[in-house]
């Protein structure tokens, strides 16, 4: 796999404020206030930043928790954990493999069948549409 990498004034270049804020400063956005916390449509999650396939609408629930959440990762080789103890909590952090892209965390209080919940920004995915014949949202 081709590590994508690039200068911090290029990614301020492609990135809005906030895309730059989560995925390459680890920032995180308000619960329930994300684009695709509550989407329902069919098709493929993205990393933002770099276009990889990350995660699919088959994939994704309701957690109830504000974020985009998937219980499966197609293509685990995209995600990286790495430890985060960072605001007092001891969680594990998931990036892009690719790029090095903050996504978010993941918790072992998922659904079966995996028993895991990818709690991911909306802010660093894109989506492309099945339904609109591939067409990003």
């Amino acid at each position: 796999m081709k590590k994508i990498t690039k200068s911090d004034a290029e990614w301020r270049e492609k990135l809005t404020d906030e895309q730059y804020d989560i995925t390459r400063s680890k920032g995180t956005e308000r619960a329930f206030t994300g684009q695709y916390w509550n989407h329902h449509e069919t098709g493929e999650y993205s990393c933002i930043c770099c276009e990889a396939p990350l995660f699919t609408s088959d994939d994704k629930y309701d957690s109830g928790c504000g974020w985009p959440s998937f219980f499966s990762a197609p293509n685990s080789e995209l995600i990286e954990e790495s430890p985060d103890i960072s605001h007092g909590m001891v969680r594990t952090e998931i990036m892009c493999s690719q790029c090095g892209a903050h996504l978010g965390h993941v918790f072992p209080d998922g659904p079966a069948p995996t028993g895991i919940r990818y709690c991911v920004n909306s802010a660093s995915l894109s989506f492309k549409d099945k339904e609109k014949h591939g067409k990003e949202e």
